[in-house]
């Protein structure tokens, strides 16, 4: 014999029923699909747009380092500082790196000095 108290439904009381704790944890299951889903959805889109190259490239240890300190300094991968750092210098259009007055100003200013 048992020495819980039952209420007139059988159930304990105090303690949901089986089948409205079921519904609740299905409701939480299918909150957590569906932001799974969205969230899948976003990482394909994300995925789509973004071309995938492998960039080789030849740099020296001190660029190297100052890549890797200047991403972690950032709390970000060094492609992610590297592909930031190509937009930002290509991000101008069709401008030079250096205009013609910086460069005329740059081979005066080296005359100078070499003579």
């Amino acid at each position: 014999m048992s020495m819980v108290d039952h209420d007139s439904s059988g159930h304990r009381p105090g303690r949901r029923g089986d089948a409205e704790l079921a519904a609740e944890v299905r409701a939480v299951r299918d909150e957590y699909a569906e932001e799974e889903a969205e969230a899948a959805e976003v990482e394909a889109a994300v995925n789509a747009a973004t071309l995938q190259v492998a960039l080789s490239l030849r740099i020296d240890r001190e660029l190297d380092g100052a890549l890797k300190r200047r991403a972690a300094q950032e709390q970000i991968s060094p492609s992610a500082l590297v592909r930031r750092l190509l937009r930002a210098g290509l991000g101008g259009g069709n401008e030079p790196v250096l205009t013609a007055r910086q460069v005329e100003e740059i081979a005066r200013r080296v005359v100078r000095e070499s003579a």
